[in-house]
């Protein structure tokens, strides 16, 4: 199963090798890894996807917050989460296809960023649901490059589970 990570770090040289070389070391994969700073000065946020089952995850967050720089590990995979990626994507589109691409892209909200000849390149963000959908309209055109930044994610405030909520349609209610 695969689990999302979010650890908090002291923004410091090596920080990332020391996380990357540990996994390594225990035979852990990462799927998806994205860095960035947060609100506060010196802090950066580490959010990663990993494959392991509950055992697994915990061995991994021990570890984690066996490194010095580490300041709090979360398993964020069963609580309500914002999460998006951002994806470009080069297809093949010649002059009978370009419309149809577009047709896609404006159905997934997608931007088209670069436009060539022979290809249109699109900017998608969202879940990673979102990814895959347009990934599997897409490969009839003939999928050229795909650049994914991987997965960024913060926890709901509010609480509400919109994964659950699509699932339980009868919940909502207007």
């Amino acid at each position: 199963m695969k689990h999302t990570l979010s650890a908090l770090v002291q923004d410091q040289p090596g920080v990332l090798t020391r996380i990357a070389g540990m996994f390594a070391r225990r035979g852990f994969n990462i799927d998806s890894l994205t860095v960035g700073p947060t609100e506060r000065p010196g802090i950066s946020r580490i959010t990663m996807v990993v494959q392991g089952d509950e055992h697994d995850v915990e061995q991994m967050t021990k570890q984690l917050y066996k490194l010095i720089d580490v300041l709090k590990v979360t398993d964020i995979t069963h609580v309500p989460c914002v999460e998006r990626e951002l994806m470009l994507v080069k297809v093949n589109a010649s002059p009978d296809t370009r419309s149809a691409i577009m047709d896609v892209a404006q159905m997934f909200r997608a931007r088209i960023v670069d436009v060539a000849e022979e290809s249109l390149t699109l900017e998608v963000t969202g879940d990673p649901g979102k990814m895959v959908a347009i990934i599997k309209m897409l490969t009839s055109f003939g999928i050229r490059e795909i650049a994914r930044t991987g997965l960024v994610a913060l926890t709901r405030e509010s609480g509400v589970n919109t994964e659950y909520l699509k699932q339980h349609p009868t919940l909502v209610t207007i």
